[in-house]
């Protein structure tokens, strides 16, 4: 395999809790379902939910786009396998960018402390 790129991002979890408490609308629009109900059973939602965001961020950073071409932040879902490993899921125009640059793994790593959470990740093609 080959490295297409590289993303790193860390974020304020404090900037992430005042977001979703301003506006319920901004969960909706940056994190899926299941993101929604995997942080929310969380004991500290908000770390789990910076730590997502930092992660959609650094994603965007190793296509080396950022948020283009219609792209939006749902086009991303940072889950657990059955391991409660993080794990990428792509869908619409971001499941595109990586079909045609046969991107086909993406490492990641995420981390969280009271209050910061950052996420690395690594495009395989």
């Amino acid at each position: 395999m080959a490295i297409f790129g590289i993303g790193i991002d860390i974020i304020e979890v404090e900037r992430v809790k005042q977001a979703i408490e301003r506006s319920e609308n901004f969960k909706k629009r940056v994190f899926s379902a299941e993101e929604i109900a995997l942080c929310d059973k969380k004991p500290k939602p908000y770390q789990s939910y910076a730590a997502r965001f930092a992660a959609k961020e650094a994603v965007f950073k190793g296509m080396g786009t950022g948020w283009i071409d219609g792209m939006a932040w749902t086009d991303i879902s940072i889950i657990n396998d059955d391991d409660n490993k993080p794990v990428v899921q792509v869908f619409n125009k971001v499941k595109e960018f990586f079909a045609e640059n046969k991107i086909k793994v993406v490492q990641i790593s995420l981390t969280h402390l009271k209050d910061i959470a950052q996420a690395f990740i690594i495009l395989e093609q």
